[in-house]
């Protein structure tokens, strides 16, 4: 058994920055799909068939709370093909911002920390609505590996992520390149 540390917050007090930088660098096109990316996972599969194995997750904020909250996470044809299907029935009965505000709230950030509201207060000492561009693209990178892009345990990593993210949030038209520099 674990302690688990989870605080949750209503979506309105995550700040833009930080949902933007969630957006950029998990699910760029959330607001446009219907819950699931058919590109990416194609792309996935080739860059896995190319490869041998599992090269990208290809996954949409939609199906990551679909398997978060309703399927386990051990990866399965089957598990994926039940992602496919209940990820659109999740969007016909909840907003994006709904699904949003679901997903930072329960995804992991390492150190025994859920949510973006612990993640925030573990690495920063600061609630999430007070949080910077720059630190909201650490917490942003820190969730495609919680413990390798962790800025206690791998600073340098952390700091290449975090770089990642303002690159992402550039190219999505988030935030401008002088922003990105500043904070990169």
């Amino acid at each position: 058994f674990a302690l688990e540390r989870r605080t949750v917050i209503p979506l309105e007090e995550m700040p833009e920055l930080l949902r933007k930088a969630v957006l950029a660098a998990e699910d760029a096109k959330f607001y446009e799909h219907e819950g699931v990316n058919y590109l990416a996972i194609a792309r996935c599969a080739v860059k896995g068939i190319l490869r041998g194995g599992v090269a990208c997750g290809g996954s949409t904020i939609t199906q990551q709370v679909v398997k978060t909250f309703l399927l386990s996470s051990d990866w399965k044809v089957k598990r994926k093909v039940k992602e496919l299907v209940l990820a659109p029935r999740l969007e016909d009965n909840l907003t994006k911002d709904e699904i949003l505000f679901l997903y930072l709230n329960q995804i992991y950030f390492g150190h025994l920390r859920y949510g973006v509201e612990e993640a925030s207060r573990y690495f920063f000492g600061k609630p999430a609505k007070d949080l910077t561009l720059g630190e909201a693209a650490v917490l942003a990178g820190i969730v495609q590996s919680p413990m390798r892009h962790s800025p206690l345990n791998h600073p340098a990593s952390a700091k290449e992520r975090q770089r990642y993210v303002l690159r992402r949030m550039v190219e999505e038209g988030f935030i401008t390149k002088a922003q990105g520099d500043a904070e990169a």
